[in-house]
């Protein structure tokens, strides 16, 4: 039976994919179970919702208890510019990646399974930074139920691999059929690049197949680059041998070869933009940007500054790439990066 869903059902669908803070998408999971048609044909799909609806609040309210009485938070809250995921085989390297790029303490050990909860910290790149979350490494003998959940916030992805490793290709086979499992997709496409390598992954789904499937721009990390003769030559062979569709670094977490590009490339490839504000009468505020996206608007930067502000706003004045200095415009002027906004509610 067809689903026949309505307008206000995919409105609220639509408005959950573009969120990534969970108290929002559990806001906007509530509105689409109240919303969706009820009948035969949408059984399925609601028992998925009313699922998702049950896990995402007890993921909430054990962060808001604490560890003390709730375990460790499954959902990380994004932060930054955007909220990175890194993925990977055991022994890969991750968390003392993770460690050397966020100077978060995480612990890295020599054995495998050294992560056992969501690792987040912050990386810096110029006056912005990026949110990178540590997660549990992926293999078949050690589950991670949780998984597809705490990748719901995430914007992109680094998987991270070991070339020295005689069996990173299969690890890498069994790192895309985990997540697949858990209707999670790595795609080499980035939201603000055309220069993914070959396109989608075959059998990939359409955007709106699931709404509930999870894509992830990614970008390959072989790590450990210290330890290879010519690593370039040895990345270039695993994408050969893999046919992966990822763009790919060769990088070390022991020397931080490669490392300082990573800033740089993913403020490019995710298109984000800083947008700074200043106060009528005021110098402009250049310690703390706003961080949108490529096509975002000034209502967008007064939602960031209050989510009230946007329903007042009257107009707003642009210093910057995006116009001509002390600019008047209005909610829907797309802003640049550099720009200067000020706002009159």
């Amino acid at each position: 039976m067809p689903a026949n869903l309505s307008p206000e059902y995919k409105a609220a669908e639509a408005a959950f994919r573009a969120t990534r803070e969970p108290r929002e998408r559990l806001d906007c999971l509530r509105e689409m179970l109240r919303t969706i048609p009820k009948h035969k044909g949408t059984e399925h799909l609601q028992a998925d919702i009313k699922a998702r609806i049950k896990d995402l609040g007890e993921q909430l309210e054990a962060g808001r208890k604490g560890g003390g009485h709730g375990g460790p938070a499954l959902v990380i809250r994004p932060e930054g510019a955007a909220q990175v995921a890194l993925l990977g085989p055991p022994n890969s390297g991750k968390s003392a990646l993770h460690a050397r790029l966020t100077a978060s303490g995480a612990t890295a050990a020599p054995y495998p399974f050294t992560t056992q909860f969501p690792q987040p910290g912050m990386m810096p790149h110029e006056d912005i930074f990026f949110q990178l979350i540590d997660l549990p490494p992926l293999a078949a003998e050690h589950p991670v139920p949780w998984l597809g959940s705490a990748l719901q916030t995430a914007d992109a992805a680094l998987l991270v691999v070991d070339p020295g490793e005689p069996a990173c290709t299969e690890q890498l086979q069994e790192v895309r059929s985990l997540l697949a499992a858990r209707r999670v997709t790595l795609t080499g496409r980035w939201p603000a690049s055309d220069e993914s390598r070959g396109g989608e992954e075959q059998g990939a789904p359409a955007d709106d197949a699931d709404p509930f499937g999870v894509r992830l721009p990614t970008l390959l990390l072989a790590n450990k680059a210290d330890l290879a003769v010519d690593p370039d030559v040895e990345l270039q062979a695993l994408l050969e041998l893999t046919g992966l569709p990822y763009p790919a670094l060769a990088v070390s977490a022991e020397t931080g070869r490669g490392l300082g590009e990573l800033g740089p490339w993913l403020f490019s490839r995710l298109g984000v933009l800083r947008v700074y504000t200043k106060v009528p009468g005021h110098a402009v505020d250049r310690q703390r940007p706003f961080t949108l996206r490529r096509g975002q608007t000034v209502g967008d930067v007064a939602r960031l500054v209050h989510r009230d502000l946007v329903r007042t706003l009257r107009y707003a004045r642009i210093w910057g790439p995006s116009g001509f200095d002390g600019q008047t415009v209005g909610h829907e002027h797309r802003v640049a990066d550099g720009d200067v906004v000020e706002l009159h509610a």
